[in-house]
């Protein structure tokens, strides 16, 4: 009781917020267009009931990483954007950017779409399965305009995998996972390297003047809203680079972070700064246009922060590319005038797969019904503050990463293979098995040097061979005292389910790299390299060579 009572302390603290700026108060700035944003907005006529929908997608950000969550680093705009709407407090994404990307846009867990191991790679013959209807698709299909900005990385080896093929009537951003900010290039390996930046189907070499992509992206946001008949429903996919590494950004951003020692904290520190004031303008952008007040914005981190590339994700455990809270509880928040519950907390469940039914829904659309989802329509829960439909997340199943030595169906009571790294949610019971990933707790301290200094660092030495970890999240939403000694048989109801959902899966998609993807054979640019005529040639060619071999076999 304790313990719980010290938690729930702790918990509080976390979620103090710190005070912001007026919309008027910030000039120019992040990708800001020319002229005066802060008039008063136009009358665009009745507005239609279809609201319009603006998603953005931060990339990398930390948990503690938001002004209302106790960070040194100013975010005025998210935080009062946020204390606006409706702040998702119990929100769950996954620990990498392709996870997260792929089920924002089908509504389907990894287990289900065959991506459920690590990411796209540059060089992978290798995309989102282009059977699965995607969330620009049926919005597409009730009437909307649909625009992505920002980094796609959801493979890009064939021209059919492009966005503009996937349901974006336009695109304007990056198709791989990370690259320079400014020069849009990026090396997968030494001597694999290329160009990344995209308008629609090419590469968008006019647009290569050396902009910082935050600020840069922003400005193209601002060109779709500005030539876009505000009575028609827009979608707008804003998917930024930032904060992901390299960490780069705009000197003046430094202003306020000189006093922070860590230089990868400093930095992340202005590209944060830099990010919230694109998204102001692009707020401005909203209201100046005529979309604001019939529109909702959600953001979203796409998983968790990177400590060792200056992200914070105390006071949870672990990081990005892990299992443990820090890799997976995301900061989140909806802000609409639409909402009946403006300035209120959501504590209920929510994961990045309820966006797809909750957003097709809202649209007016229909969800076939031989689209098996794995989301719920959750915008009751979150305008209203009714009860989550969701009472369970599968964050993943991964059955080729096995690192952990010591597992066994043994360890996983004859139910479960505890060698397979897999994590379950459901109600306030969270299992691990297998090798969640790097577990260390990094409190702010740990960035008071050039480090991190992992001596700032809490950790725990389990004895050899663990490979099962049992957590009331609702009590102990750090991770900090493991229950699986003390309740197995919520340990095998909770692998029976892992058991369950794992009946469901389909094959694992990834490839090996293919020679052929190396932008030095495709004019210097990363881009689809895949041919479906070749493979048409060569199998032609082999039922010509099979044909010829069976009337040899018959003459003789």
């Amino acid at each position: 009781r304790m313990v719980a009572a010290v938690l729930a302390g702790l918990s509080l603290l976390s979620l103090l917020t710190c005070g912001y700026l007026a919309w008027g108060s910030r000039r120019g700035g992040a990708g800001e267009a020319p002229g005066n944003l802060l008039g008063e907005e136009p009358a665009a006529g009745a507005p239609r009931s279809q609201p319009h929908i603006i998603f953005i997608l931060a990339d990398d950000q930390g948990f503690r990483d938001v002004g209302y969550h106790g960070s040194e680093i100013r975010t005025p705009t998210l935080d009062k954007l946020a204390a606006e709407g409706v702040k998702l407090e119990n929100y769950y994404v996954q620990p990498m950017c392709t996870p997260s990307r792929s089920q924002l846009i089908t509504g389907k867990y990894q287990i289900h779409t065959g991506l459920q191991h690590s990411i796209i790679r540059p060089t992978q013959p290798n995309c989102l399965p282009l059977d699965n209807v995607t969330l620009p698709q049926k919005l597409k299909e009730v009437g909307y305009s649909t625009h992505m900005v920002g980094k796609w990385h959801l493979g890009f080896y064939r021209r059919e995998c492009m966005p503009t093929q996937r349901g974006f009537d336009s695109f304007f951003g990056s198709l791989l996972g990370s690259g320079d900010y400014y020069t849009h290039f990026k090396c997968d390996s030494p001597g694999i390297c290329g160009y990344d930046l995209y308008e629609n189907n090419n590469a968008a070499w006019d647009h290569d003047n050396g902009i910082y992509s935050t600020q840069m992206y922003t400005q193209k946001v601002q060109q779709i809203l500005a030539s876009h008949n505000p009575r028609k429903p827009i979608f707008l996919y804003i998917a930024y680079q930032a904060v992901h590494s390299p960490l780069q950004a705009p000197g003046r951003y430094f202003e306020h972070y000189r006093s922070i020692n860590n230089i990868n904290r400093r930095r992340y520190a202005a590209m944060l700064a830099c990010l919230d004031e694109a998204i102001n303008n692009v707020t401005l952008a909203l209201r100046k246009y005529g979309y604001y007040e019939n529109s909702i914005i959600i953001y979203s981190s796409d998983n968790g922060g990177q400590p060792m590339a200056g992200g914070s994700n105390w006071p949870l455990r672990g990081s990005k590319g892990t299992y443990w809270e820090g890799g997976i509880r995301a900061v989140g928040f909806v802000h609409s005038p639409l909402l009946k519950n403006k300035g209120s907390v959501c504590k209920e469940l929510v994961h990045i797969t309820d966006w797809f039914p909750t957003l097709i829904t809202l649209a007016e659309g229909q969800i076939d019904e031989d689209i098996h989802l794995d989301g719920y329509d959750v915008w009751e829960t979150i305008s209203e503050g009714q009860r989550s439909p969701r009472v369970d997340i599968l964050h993943n199943i991964d059955p080729i990463y096995t690192k952990a030595k010591n597992g066994s169906w043994a360890a996983g009571f004859g139910i479960w293979n505890t060698a397979i790294q897999s994590a379950i949610r459901v109600n306030h019971w969270k299992l691990l098995t297998g090798n969640p990933g790097y577990s260390d707790w990094v409190p702010p301290q740990a960035f008071s040097n050039a480090g991190p200094n992992r001596w700032h660092n809490e950790r725990i030495s389990w004895s050899a061979g663990k490979t099962v970890w049992l957590f009331n999240i609702t009590a102990d939403p750090y991770e900090r005292v493991d229950l699986s000694a003390q309740h197995p048989e919520v340990v095998k109801q909770l692998l029976r389910r892992l058991s369950q959902f794992n009946k469901t899966a389909v094959p694992v998609r990834y490839p090996p790299k293919d020679p052929r993807s190396n932008p030095k054979l495709n004019g210097g640019v990363w881009g689809p390299w895949f041919k479906e005529d070749e493979k048409k040639k060569k199998s032609d060619k082999s039922k010509g060579a099979n044909k010829q071999k069976k009337m040899k076999k018959k003459k003789k």
